[in-house]
């Protein structure tokens, strides 16, 4: 499979977040691939989305990667003890970006298992397989993202991106964020994306629902 190049990167966070769906998240942890099929995301669209930790334009030290080039990884903590990862779109200095929502696994199932719930895959049950991957901080527990993927350049070999299989758009969902009620208006904005079809994504739509 093809890394993008930079280029994949530069366009609104809206853009990339549909285009994402199918490309698969690459993890290396001492020369093992552990590899997760994006299959849901949101685009926080920067300074005029309220939803955005760059809303306003707000430049602090947790948001300067966003400012920072396209195809970067932003990684954050929430709750004190969650990390989630984003991709940053656009040009430099304009800061938006990807949240990654949900993961299918690809490969590396055993040492996700062992990451996320510290036991052997073949103890977990179904439940538990599938929360694997399925919410940003499970996913970045399983793939072992923390905040020192903070600005790794996804172009790089560590942590980064790989073209996947294109889901039709009769299998994409396109709907509202998840957890943003301090947002005003924005909870509304459908910036929101996932692949209907894939039973890792978070949550759904009931209006879509059609498992």
């Amino acid at each position: 499979m093809q890394k993008p190049d930079r280029s994949f990167y530069k366009c609104s966070a809206l853009e990339l977040a549909k285009k994402l769906l199918g490309y698969h998240l690459v993890r290396i942890i001492d020369n093992k691939a552990l590899i997760g099929k994006i299959v849901e995301t949101e685009a926080y669209m920067g300074e005029f989305d309220k939803a955005a930790h760059s809303y306003n334009n707000r430049r602090t030290k947790r948001t300067e990667t966003m400012f920072g080039p396209p195809g970067h990884a932003y990684v954050y903590l929430i709750y004190g003890m969650y990390y989630c990862m984003n991709i940053v779109a656009a040009e430099t200095g304009i800061p938006q970006a990807v949240l990654i929502r949900a993961l299918e696994p690809v490969e590396g199932m055993k040492e996700m298992a062992e990451l996320r719930y510290g036991k052997s895959l073949d103890q977990c049950s179904e439940r538990e397989i599938l929360g694997l991957t399925n919410g940003p901080g499970k996913l970045c527990k399983a793939m072992h993202i923390t905040g020192t993927d903070n600005g790794e350049d996804l172009c790089g070999d560590r942590l980064f991106i790989l073209k996947g299989p294109v889901p039709p758009d009769s299998d994409i969902v396109n709907t509202t964020r998840i957890n943003i009620d301090y947002a005003e208006e924005a909870i509304h904005f459908p910036y929101r994306f996932y692949i209907n079809s894939s039973p890792y994504v978070s949550v759904r739509d009931k209006k879509y629902n059609t498992k």
